[in-house]
């Protein structure tokens, strides 16, 4: 059993892919055209948010913001103990200092009061992670940066189309960075990204920073990136931004089919929804003491799965310099010896999907 697919073979969509493909190669314009503009205008449209800048990938979308948002040297910047490696990237790729804050157990996303316990003189940020199509908690989010002024950059790589309390992500922060990443909810057909806000300032620096700090062509304000939508990208994403509430309701589908075949088991936790919330099903991750056993169960039955993520951060050799010890994050520590992310796409088979989860159930009863 394949972990995703990414459902190319469908034909009404592999034409319209086709005739966006052929639209812009008539056009001769590959780089900053009417496509890229057409599909910020829609996917700010479809967040709620005023503004879209599409840039080349989704890591680049968060530091371009810090950036923007004079976020730098001397700066913390508070991010989750428990996330893909990139949200601490960003914080360092502008010479500033990530402090985790530990998540909640049952969303994995940022804790507001752990995240306000880190709050120190020096913070700048905040970078929530709506992590695996569950927002983060926005509402307490915002309310505690009013309190210490401080920035909010939220991470949604994972969750277009999630909600906290009837907001889709994009529009809850002062800024939002999404991946377009092939397996993402929207995805492209190569790397993408873009960041969506309402500030129509931090807007406009990011759109100069994206494109060698430019606006007038050989004028250069400042020090900008060469970080750009491709043309073709933006065709595809327009594409399948028409199709992604449908397929998020189809990834709805399949996690309703999972957690009802799951329930009851005692050797594995499934995940949950906020009741303020709307989960997009990026991944449907579960917990289990006994991970590494039931992968290698399941792979022996076909199955694929991937741990989302084996490492935590404060562990990871990138970072570290920062000097944190085994045992600083328990929680982090804990998720990264349990989490499993099963096969999840929005086409899924409902056959494919009670296959999987009766292997997971036959590793804690054994064959009847």
């Amino acid at each position: 059993m394949k972990f995703f697919d990414l459902g190319l073979d469908e034909p009404s969509l592999r034409r319209a892919l086709d005739a966006a493909y052929h639209r812009v190669m008539d056009s001769g314009r590959m780089v900053l055209g009417p496509e890229v503009e057409a599909f910020e205008a829609a996917f700010a449209g479809y967040c709620g948010a005023s503004h879209g800048v599409g840039v080349g990938n989704g890591l680049d979308a968060l530091v371009l913001a810090l950036r923007a948002a004079a976020v730098g040297p001397g700066d913390e910047v508070i991010v989750p103990s428990h996330t893909f490696a990139a949200t601490w990237m960003a914080v360092t790729a502008v010479g500033a200092t990530p402090v985790p804050a530990e998540v909640d157990a049952a969303t994995f996303t940022l804790d507001p009061a752990a995240a306000e316990a880190a709050v120190t003189p020096r913070t700048a940020a905040i970078i929530p992670v709506s992590l695996y199509g569950h927002p983060a908690e926005m509402t307490a989010i915002m309310a505690l940066a009013e309190r210490h002024g401080l920035f909010v950059l939220e991470d949604a790589a994972q969750s277009h189309g999630a909600a906290c309390r009837g907001r889709r992500t994009g529009s809850l922060a002062h800024a939002t960075a999404f991946s377009f990443y092939p397996t993402k909810n929207l995805g492209a057909l190569g790397d993408a990204g873009a960041l969506v806000t309402d500030d129509a300032e931090l807007a406009a620096k990011v759109r100069r920073l994206r494109n060698y700090g430019s606006e007038q062509k050989y004028v250069h304000e400042e020090q900008g990136a060469n970080s750009r939508l491709d043309e073709l990208q933006a065709a595809f994403l327009g594409v399948r931004l028409q199709g992604l509430e449908l397929a998020n309701g189809r990834r709805r589908a399949v996690a309703g089919v999972y957690a009802e075949r799951l329930a009851g088991l005692e050797s594995v936790v499934t995940p949950t929804q906020a009741e303020w919330a709307h989960h997009v099903y990026h991944l449907y991750a579960i917990r289990s003491p006994a991970r590494d056993a039931l992968q290698s169960h399941l792979r022996s039955r076909g199955v694929e799965t991937l741990i989302h993520y084996p490492v935590p951060c404060h562990r990871q050799p990138a970072f570290a310099d920062l000097g944190f010890a085994v045992g600083a994050f328990p929680l982090a520590e804990a998720l990264a010896a349990q989490v499993l992310s099963l096969p999840m796409w929005p086409g899924m088979p409902v056959a494919d999907v009670e296959a999987v989860a009766d292997a997971v159930t036959l590793f804690e009863t054994g064959p009847t």
